[in-house]
């Protein structure tokens, strides 16, 4: 049998296993809300920790920690940054609203590893307690929010970002490439005018472009911190040089210009930030979901579809059709652009519960932003190095179907009016002809002045 230990709390006695770092608030929240298995995400987890390790410091500038407490909670707090108790932070996604629980996990983890540290046993809080040595000038309520801003912050500059700008890149790349090859464009799926394959991927790189230019303008937001609010906002309990001196390691520490919100009611009792956070990836993913579509339709055949494009062929996509292949990365992307934008859904609904001076859907709001991000930042990668970079156009078939499209006769139109070229395209249709052909049997225009009407370049 396990060895336990038993702690004690204010609703009485919880066992607890022996070597474990948490302790009794962490073990009542996991075994009242066994609901997915689903733990918070680590990103936030470790953003709470890299907090207690610097108010440690801080609170011993400040007097209010001995400095042998501070320097041992500042210690605990290192190793669960290098991922070392990453197994005991066991308090599930969803949890009490606030993220109180989590908040707990960590205090109790880090308070039982530096009482080790002292030499002193687990479980029995001395001389560090997680309350009152740990959580000293701080509530759930200002570390969560702040926590989930530092590692949606982190993540996206780290991840998101340069993901991102590798796809734009690549776009970039390809719009070059082919800033020469002529197509048909198409509205309503029906055939249209004239343009470039390039001007095409130029599109595609552009609605990228501005995806990470509405993704970089909520940073500046997710910068600002309500540390110091404690329970409401006001700051009660906490020294009034604590969140300034705090912040201002969090940002030594990490290198981003982390400061105090303007308002804490705001971003405590709001989580307005959050929610545009989610937004600005909704966007990404609604870009990337036509950009994906777009390429499975242009790509569509290999014989009997569009064809203008060539996907690279990664894996066989059929168990009954030989030789048949998927656009499997766009299917992927497709997918995970799906998520992102259900994850938004809850983000923002999250938003909306910021009930009077506490927002309680925090920690799923953490959990959907995290996964977002993740996710884009994995197919981003995927999309442009697995598929873009291999894409190659089929010049021949895209001078075929420019040259089968009744659309080209749209300069005609001009000279002619809209009806009479109405009546021609309708003849051309009719009779299964080109427009090239229809115009040359009826020997009105000589072919020069068929060729100069009909030359596609000049309607680019």
């Amino acid at each position: 049998m396990s060895r336990v230990r038993v702690e004690k709390d204010s609703m009485g006695e919880v066992e607890i296993p022996a070597e474990a770092y948490y302790g009794a608030q962490s073990k009542r929240a996991e075994d009242n809300l066994p609901v997915s298995g689903e733990r918070m995400p680590l990103p936030v987890v470790h953003a709470v920790a890299l907090i207690k390790g610097l108010a440690a410091r801080v609170n011993a500038e400040l007097g209010l920690l001995p400095d042998s407490s501070a320097k041992a909670i500042s210690s605990a707090a290192t190793e669960a940054l290098a991922g070392k108790h990453d197994d005991q932070f066991i308090v599930g996604v969803f949890q009490t609203g606030s993220g109180t629980s989590t908040n707990m996990n960590v205090n109790e983890v880090l308070a039982n590893r530096a009482n080790e540290l002292l030499g002193a046993p687990l479980g029995k809080y001395s001389p560090v307690h997680p309350n009152d040595h740990v959580n000293r000038c701080q509530s759930s309520n200002d570390v969560i929010p702040s926590a989930i801003r530092i590692a949606l912050r982190r993540n996206i500059s780290d991840q998101l970002l340069p993901a991102l700008e590798r796809l734009q890149n690549s776009l970039e790349g390809k719009a070059r490439d082919f800033s020469s090859i002529l197509k048909i464009g198409r509205t309503h799926l029906q055939d249209a005018v004239p343009m470039t394959l390039g001007q095409e991927f130029d599109g595609y790189a552009t609605q990228i472009s501005h995806g990470i230019r509405r993704i970089k303008a909520i940073l500046p937001e997710l910068e600002e911190l309500p540390l110091g609010g404690t329970a409401i906002g006001t700051g009660v309990n906490a020294h009034p040089e604590f969140a300034r001196r705090t912040i201002a390691e969090l940002a030594r520490s990490t290198g981003i210009t982390f400061r105090e919100t303007g308002n804490r009611f705001a971003a405590m009792g709001g989580q307005d930030t959050l929610v545009a956070s989610g937004g600005a990836m909704k966007g990404i993913a609604v870009s990337l979901m036509k950009i994906a579509h777009d390429l499975r339709l242009l790509s569509s055949g290999p014989r009997c579809g569009i064809g203008e494009i060539l996907l690279p062929s990664l894996q066989p996509g059929s168990s009954i059709m030989p030789g048949k292949v998927n656009p499997v990365v766009l299917e992927a992307t497709i997918q995970v652009a799906a998520q992102v934008i259900g994850n938004e859904t809850t983000v923002a609904l999250g938003g909306s519960m910021g009930v009077l001076e506490l927002n309680v859907m925090l920690p799923v709001m953490a959990r959907n932003l995290l996964e977002s991000s993740a996710l884009l930042s994995s197919i981003l990668l995927l999309l442009a190095d697995r598929c873009v970079e291999g894409i190659e156009a089929d010049k021949k078939r895209c001078d075929e179907l420019i040259e089968k499209s009744l659309s080209i006769i749209t300069p005609l139109s001009i000279k002619i009016g809209y009806n009479q070229a109405s009546e021609l395209v309708h003849e051309a249709y009719q009779s299964g002809k080109t427009i090239r052909e229809l115009l040359i049997s009826k020997g009105e225009l000589s072919i020069e002045e068929i060729n100069d009407i009909l030359d596609p370049r000049r309607m680019i």
